[in-house]
């Protein structure tokens, strides 16, 4: 009976051997409106996060979400074409894996983002001389939101309560 349950799953394995195909990763070269309202929206504002969404920027919207760590927001990324993304905020979590792959892939900018919301002074100077200030402003935005995540999780008292 065992051997037949386990058999029957031929096909399973088979499809478990299929590649799962790759979305194309779309460009995210934004107007520097466009980051700074992302940043906005990142650092909590509502009316901003809503602007995006209703505004053809639903990767940003997402990204937001993703970057408080819901999960639903990161897997709309990377089934989306926003890999990068999600591997850039999967970077700034101390994901070695995600950070490799976006200096593999060529996507410094995004690799130096990561390391600087992750504390990193080297790609902070990096960011100085190679990104706009609105890059800047975006990735502090951003490392300020992971800090205070990170601050609930290790707060006794603030157990679960994300930002």
């Amino acid at each position: 009976m065992l051997r037949k349950l386990f058999s029957s799953s031929k096909k399973t394995n088979e499809q478990a051997k299929t590649p799962i195909a790759a979305a194309p990763l779309h460009d995210i070269n934004y107007p520097s409106l466009v980051l700074i309202a992302w940043s906005k929206a990142v650092e909590g504002n509502e009316d901003i996060q809503a602007w995006l969404k209703d505004n053809g920027y639903p990767e940003l919207y997402m990204a937001t979400f993703a970057v408080l760590l819901k999960d639903e927001a990161r897997n709309w990324l990377i089934e989306n074409g926003y890999a990068h993304v999600m591997a850039m905020i999967n970077g700034a979590e101390g994901n070695l894996k995600a950070q490799e792959w976006l200096l593999k892939n060529g996507f410094e900018l995004l690799y130096h983002m990561a390391l600087a919301i992750d504390h990193e002074d080297n790609s902070w100077f990096w960011l100085a001389k190679h990104a706009s200030p609105e890059i800047r402003i975006l990735t502090k935005s951003i490392q300020r939101v992971k800090d205070e995540i990170e601050e609930n999780h290790n707060d006794m008292h603030s157990i679960g309560k994300d930002v």
